[in-house]
């Protein structure tokens, strides 16, 4: 788009110069731009209400922030860190903090307070955000009057509740009287830019409020990270293995897959995950194309800047196979299909949620048409394609220069197609071994084994569950540790699905597994879970728990972890003759020392 000269504060020559800027920008560089212009600006003018209350509240403000994250797999833990380290640069004293770890009545003290969190399932916190997200929407929780505060929400915009944990922080710290430093900010997948934005417009109201200007904040040093690989810079890991872990004739197909990380630098550990970027489905892509009025080898600019064909673009950069509230909105403002505008519009929410549900982007361009003038128009309105995330199932010890990866490939009909999951079908049909695909790792710092090796441990991980507890024992046999270890599993059945059988039985051999107990659910007439174990082994589970033991658990959230946290509770209520009450201040203290850790999805 081109600048109009009528009416313009910009001399024609000025112009000119802009009108031949502005199309050779990347994002990051009209970011950093933006950045650079308002914080050039803050020395005349207030920018925003918020710095304006802030600065009006009267004398030079604390150089004190505190930064409170709730991470469920390490992405806002990551934001956080690099957060502080940015303030501190610019003479901030700054406190990092998982709200887990957080004294909630400490809040009183707090002048500015940063606010960093993910929104986990169906709108919840994450857990370790959980009993201070409970604290603050409690009678307990304080007035604060005195407190400067900002939100950075980290979400899936694919999900109904996008960003809600954040919203949720940003509205109760406004109820109870603090004043915003800057407007929330919520943040898609693919959040390094904006959250980069976020940051420099904290920095900008932090030092107008100490009566300071701030330097724009370089996006390369809001983003940087300990290694040279990263989410923002992947790794392209070889394929040395993939291997299906499920015998003839089963319903389910695991793919064990093994990369190389040697020349990587990448480090590890039992608990960590590993980020894919897949690519989509070339027999997807090929439909989508034929569908779509513009020619495969058009050239079209992706949002970083490059330059790619229109086939490349959809195949390995843009998501194709969700649709979300945000995308179908923003295509319908481009449409000329009116059935489309009124799905869309105000008193149809329930309709179009039904319509997103197992849908993708062919399915809409069928049913309502394509969109935009041109090619560039139509790729304008689409997601970055985000990256998978599978917890470890290897130890870095054990496997020198490897990580290894549980995978279960997802296939399933919906609306008269074939589906198929975009990763997991990736990984099972078309990675072969001396392939290379793009990956980085994802620390997890909620998952982690027991600083002590003697303290006991319990697993419970059904199916691609059981993936980060093979990287446990692995590890553990790697250190010799003495602690015992119970694993609960279970699948569909003993003969097809038990995975890695074979390590399992030679663990419970060497004594680096004490106990095992798995549960075939279609293996008898009455179903049976990992969780009817737990119960039939009530008494001696209890016991391991009042011996100090670490549970974790690994798998699906709606369900199999829903289930198995009501079912310790129910063992902790009665076994322990407690209340229902008291068995979940037990479970919440348990969580509290870190003995009570889960890696859901």
């Amino acid at each position: 788009m081109q600048l109009q000269v009528i009416n313009s504060p910009f001399s024609q020559e000025q112009t000119e110069l802009l009108n031949r800027l502005m199309p050779t920008l990347t994002e990051t560089q009209k970011v950093w731009l933006s950045g650079y212009l308002a914080a050039s600006a803050t020395t005349l003018v207030p920018g925003t209400n918020a710095v304006q209350n802030a600065s009006n509240s009267g004398s030079i403000q604390s150089k004190e922030v505190t930064i409170l994250y709730g991470s469920q797999t390490g992405n806002s833990k990551g934001l956080a860190q690099k957060a502080a380290s940015t303030l501190e640069g610019n003479g901030f004293q700054v406190t990092v903090s998982a709200m887990s770890d957080f004294k909630p009545n400490n809040l009183k003290k707090v002048k500015n307070l940063l606010i960093i969190a993910s929104t986990h399932g169906e709108g919840e916190p994450p857990d370790n955000a959980r009993s201070f997200y409970e604290f603050l929407h409690s009678r307990r929780a304080p007035k604060l009057d005195h407190l400067q505060f900002s939100v950075l929400a980290l979400g899936d915009s694919s999900y109904e509740f996008f960003c809600q944990t954040g919203k949720d922080f940003d509205k109760r710290l406004e109820d109870l009287g603090g004043t915003r430093l800057y407007p929330r900010f919520d943040c898609d997948v693919d959040y390094d830019v904006p959250a980069a934005e976020w940051l420099q417009g904290v920095l900008s109201s932090l030092n107008e409020s100490q009566g300071e200007s701030a330097a724009p904040i370089p996006i390369a040093a809001a983003t940087a990270v300990e290694s040279t690989y990263s989410r923002s810079n992947p790794f392209r890991a070889e394929v040395l293995e993939n291997l299906n872990l499920n015998g003839r004739g089963s319903n389910k197909e695991t793919r064990h897959l093994e990369l190389s990380l040697e020349g990587s630098g990448l480090h590890y550990e039992p608990g960590d995950s590993l980020g894919i970027y897949p690519e989509n489905d070339p027999v997807l892509v090929e439909e989508l194309l034929q569908v779509l009025p513009w020619e495969a080898e058009e050239t079209v600019t992706v949002k970083d800047g490059d330059s790619r064909t229109l086939q490349e673009a959809l195949t390995n950069y843009y998501e194709i196979t969700v649709l979300t509230k945000g995308i179908i909105e923003k295509i319908s403002k481009l449409s000329h299909n009116e059935a489309l505008k009124d799905l869309v519009s105000s008193g149809n929410e329930e309709k179009l949620k039904a319509y997103m549900n197992g849908r993708d982007l062919l399915d809409l361009i069928r049913d309502f048409g394509s969109w935009g003038d041109s090619a560039q128009e139509f790729v304008s309105v689409l997601r970055k394609i985000p990256p998978r995330l599978y917890s470890i199932a290897s130890s870095l010890t054990a496997n020198p220069d490897e990580v290894h990866l549980t995978i279960g490939a997802v296939r399933y009909h919906a609306h008269g197609r074939e589906r198929k999951g975009v990763c997991s079908i990736f990984a099972a049909e078309r990675l072969k071994p001396g392939d290379t695909v793009p990956i980085f790792i994802q620390h997890n710092e909620n998952f982690k084994l027991p600083a002590d090796p003697e303290a006991p441990i319990i697993m419970i991980g059904p199916g691609t569950g059981v993936a980060p507890f093979r990287s446990f024992m692995q590890e553990r046999e790697e250190q010799g540790a003495e602690g015992k270890a119970w694993m609960f599993f279970g699948d569909q059945h003993f003969v097809t699905d038990f995975l890695y059988q074979t390590e399992w039985q030679n663990w419970l051999k060497n004594g680096v597994l004490t106990k095992m107990d798995v549960a075939f659910s279609r293996d008898q007439e009455e179903k049976v879970y990992v969780q009817h174990r737990m119960l039939e082994h009530s008494k001696e589970l209890f016991t391991w728990l009042e011996e100090g033991a670490y549970v974790y658990i690994c798998g699906d959230e709606k369900h199999m972890a829903h289930d198995v946290h009501q079912t310790l509770l129910e063992i902790i209520e009665n076994e322990g003759n407690l209340s229902r009450e008291q068995a979940e201040e037990y479970l919440s203290a348990m969580q509290q020392q870190k003995r009570y850790q889960r890696d859901v999805y």
